[in-house]
């Protein structure tokens, strides 16, 4: 069985309609929208083609219409992004992310997986590393051959006391200096990191037509051409973010800030 692994797809439609990979079976797990400038194809994408799905916190949080205050990083871009995000879609989009679960547990041809878009812990927020240490007191007690995350926009695989996880990277907002679309395949249990290009152009336009906020057309512009590290966007005030030269902030901030 072929797995197609896809995650924090955020609005990048032309990034999601690149992941041209054959599959049995499609997983998404969750932030189809905010940040990117055409969430609805993007859910109608997902809603056609992924057989199990959870809830990000961006899908929680456009489906809620819960509005964000930030002045700095991606919290700065959400609150750009998110009323534009609510305003595009219609009352059975936003539905259909109000009702998607924030975990999925199934078997997939004789292997037990989880789905959540952080981690088991705290589904929806809580920021994961590929630490071996971070992870296992969260999956001790699963019995589970597979945990499959998203959140950090950061792809990678990590064995830990007999269970895989899987982070597949984002498909729409890379964070890693890599702009190309991530996903993530399971072919017969290897697991494959993989990225494709895509017509960044094409997104920076859409961008440049729909937000109105010049820094937050700067931001985005900047990720998609670079895959801008987490680090570029972490100023004290959002307005001090120039084409990607920002000062070094602490790991600690990066995660505090990063709305992922």
């Amino acid at each position: 069985m072929r797995i197609l692994v896809v995650a924090d797809i955020h609005g990048n439609r032309a990034a999601l309609e690149a992941v041209q990979e054959p599959y049995d079976i499609c997983i998404c797990v969750g932030d189809l929208v905010d940040y990117g400038p055409e969430p609805g194809p993007c859910i109608e994408w997902v809603r056609k083609n992924a057989a199990f799905c959870v809830r990000g916190n961006h899908d929680h949080g456009v489906a809620q219409d819960v509005q964000v205050q930030g002045v700095a990083g991606f919290r700065y871009l959400t609150a750009a992004t998110r009323p534009l995000s609510v305003a595009a879609l219609d009352s059975s989009q936003r539905r259909y992310l109000a009702d998607l679960p924030t975990s999925q547990m199934f078997t997939l041809a004789g292997k037990r997986f989880l789905l959540v878009h952080a981690t088991p812990r705290d589904p929806m927020d809580e920021y994961a590393p590929p630490d071996v240490t971070f992870w296992a007191p969260r999956i001790a007690k699963l019995h589970v051959d597979y945990v499959i995350a998203g959140h950090t926009h950061v792809p990678y695989t990590l064995q830990v006391n007999g269970t895989m996880v899987i982070n597949p990277g984002s498909v729409g907002l890379s964070r890693d200096g890599n702009p190309r679309a991530a996903y993530a395949v399971i072919d017969n249990d290897e697991v494959q990191l993989k990225r494709v290009d895509y017509p960044q152009a094409e997104t920076i336009a859409a961008v440049e037509a729909l937000v109105p906020d010049n820094l937050a057309r700067l931001m985005l512009t900047d990720i998609y051409q670079n895959g801008a590290q987490l680090k570029k966007l972490l100023r004290e005030n959002g307005q001090g973010y120039t084409n990607g030269t920002a000062s070094i902030e602490s790991e600690n901030v990066l995660k505090q800030s990063s709305g992922s």
